[in-house]
């Protein structure tokens, strides 16, 4: 259980939004070639084995903040629940985090093998940028700047460069362990809401609120997953607790303890909150997410 919440009181989430991806996401077609279909399979696997889909339903929640219809961006909304997915099934490899355990049931390499895992990682990252390139519309400048925030925020400068960071320890200061969450975590929540924005016509000048808010926003995820993993159910959460712990990671929890941990991210919700209310339109679905990210159990 996580700082405020009971059990029984689950805290609100645009569930309509998560519905939308799902469905999307069910549809998608990555190949009929029999030859393919265990690799196929495998990349069904692990993306469809659930989750509140945040960074896609932050992706929507965002493009209806600004009028538009959350429709409009479900193709690089769902290529950011790919890269997503693709990054757990590394991450669970036994070269990394060597986890069993992933939302419930086996991991990918441990169902699949870690050969054919590798390669539907590879797979689920290539068909993001198939989505975000190719079945995603908008303006070609719209669609163009979509796929490099999605890049950047998933290579050296973001989530792999954070991935190495926490693989190698690099985590000797306060200012390490913020950096390295900034990078892991953070870069794909930015993503996501920027994408949203930047598909809905926000302007490069426009773009530093909404990159405010999800940076406190990723910093809020990552704070409370280190409690969870201290503290959570594992069978609520669907993995493996105490992983970081048992690894001697660097975490929020391990540097600070665990009630400064609770205080900081209570602290990081109030600072997320008040960036929010600098964004124009109607933001309810990004204030559920951001609650819910304070308050969540899995």
């Amino acid at each position: 259980m996580s700082l405020a919440s009971a059990p029984g009181d689950e805290p609100a989430y645009p569930v309509a939004l998560q519905h939308l991806v799902e469905g999307y996401l069910e549809a998608l077609d990555f190949g009929v070639d029999p030859r393919a279909r265990r690799l196929v399979e495998a990349m069904r696997y692990s993306l469809l084995a659930g989750g509140k889909r945040i960074r896609p339903v932050l992706a929507l929640a965002t493009a209806r903040s600004r009028g538009a219809h959350p429709e409009a961006v479900l193709p690089a909304a769902a290529a950011l629940e790919l890269v997503h997915t693709y990054s757990l099934i590394h991450d669970d490899l036994p070269a990394i985090d060597d986890d069993t355990l992933r939302r419930g049931r086996p991991t990918c390499h441990v169902a699949f093998g870690e050969d054919i895992a590798i390669l539907a990682g590879d797979g689920l990252f290539a068909e993001a940028f198939s989505l975000l390139l190719v079945t995603q519309q908008g303006s070609a400048e719209a669609r163009l700047a979509t796929a490099a925030e999605v890049a950047r925020a998933t290579g050296v400068r973001g989530m792999v460069g954070g991935q190495y960071m926490d693989v190698v320890g690099r985590a000797f200061d306060d200012d390490d362990l913020r950096a390295l969450h900034a990078l892991k975590t953070g870069r794909l929540i930015e993503a996501a809401v920027v994408c949203g924005a930047v598909l809905t016509g926000a302007a490069a000048a426009e773009l530093a609120p909404y990159r405010g808010f999800a940076v406190e926003l990723g910093l809020l995820f990552q704070i409370v997953d280190d409690i969870l993993d201290e503290t959570g159910d594992e069978e609520e959460l669907g993995k493996s607790v105490g992983k970081d712990r048992a690894q001697a990671k660097v975490t929020y929890v391990s540097r600070y303890g665990l009630e400064e941990a609770r205080r900081l991210a209570r602290e990081s919700h109030a600072r997320a909150r008040a960036r929010l209310s600098a964004l124009p339109g109607d933001t309810d679905e990004l204030a559920m997410v951001t609650d819910y990210m304070l308050r969540r159990r899995a």
